[in-house]
């Protein structure tokens, strides 16, 4: 039988969860607000030139810029605001008349960009330009090399948009088991990820990724951390934000 002291004591935890529970509950305009606050925060961004708007989690950026990099920039701005779920990017790139490029130009650009970072094999990838957007194709042996070759073309004059379409072959042939305690463990070692919310499934090189997170940035930090591991050929994320 409880004593009225011990009652106490589980009112008081039971009000705090819930008063936890609504701090964690935000409303649309407040993730709205945050969204535009962290757009005046990073100095690649005007605000002014970016609608902002929130339903249900899910951000719908709107506008136009006068650079691919900054199309980005918004979005992975918005990605960083706690309880964002999705964004959804419309910003239209316009490119100002000083920025214009033939697509030739910027193929030349691209090319000798990949060719001058040191972790791209360049000679693996394939570029094709089209009205300013690049499609890079081919194949390498680390995600990082197939980010690391978009990161690389992402800001050049004259760019519109990137699709990468570079696809992971490694060499190494994964032991399913051996490859899912690894993983387990570089998610434990991460101080951005809570190891004991996030599942993993192996089948073959492809990993699929399940369970809770509490932020957009979290959900991405995790699928770095299971393309990090040797073997892996693609990764599917399905790991759902609770914030």
């Amino acid at each position: 039988m409880a004593t009225l002291e011990s009652a106490t004591v589980i009112i008081r935890q039971e009000g705090l969860k819930a008063m936890t529970t609504a701090v964690a509950v935000r409303s649309d305009e407040e993730i709205q607000q945050d969204v535009m606050a962290e757009f005046s925060w990073d100095a690649r961004l005007q605000p002014n030139e970016i609608g902002v708007a929130a339903r249900d989690g899910i951000v719908t950026l709107t506008g136009s810029v006068d650079t691919f990099v900054k199309k980005w920039a918004a979005e992975r701005a918005a990605q960083r605001v706690r309880a964002v779920r999705a964004v959804a990017n419309d910003i239209e790139v316009r490119l100002p008349s000083s920025a214009e490029r033939s697509d030739a130009d910027v193929a030349a650009a691209v090319t000798r960009s990949l060719e001058w970072d040191a972790l791209v094999p360049a000679d693996r990838i394939d570029v094709t330009v089209s009205k300013g957007w690049i499609t890079l194709r081919g194949e390498v042996e680390w995600e990082y090399q197939r980010r690391t070759a978009e990161r690389a073309v992402r800001g050049l004059s004259g760019v519109r948009g990137v699709t990468n379409f570079i696809a992971v072959r490694p060499r190494v042939q994964p032991v399913p088991r051996e490859l899912e305690r690894r993983i387990q463990e570089a998610l434990v070692r991460s101080v951005e990820t809570d190891a004991n919310n996030i599942q993993i499934r192996i089948d073959a090189g492809q990993v699929t990724a399940t369970g809770t997170v509490r932020s957009w940035m979290e959900k991405q930090e995790a699928e770095r951390v299971v393309w990090s591991a040797p073997g892996v050929t693609s990764v599917i994320n399905r790991i759902t934000i609770e914030p």
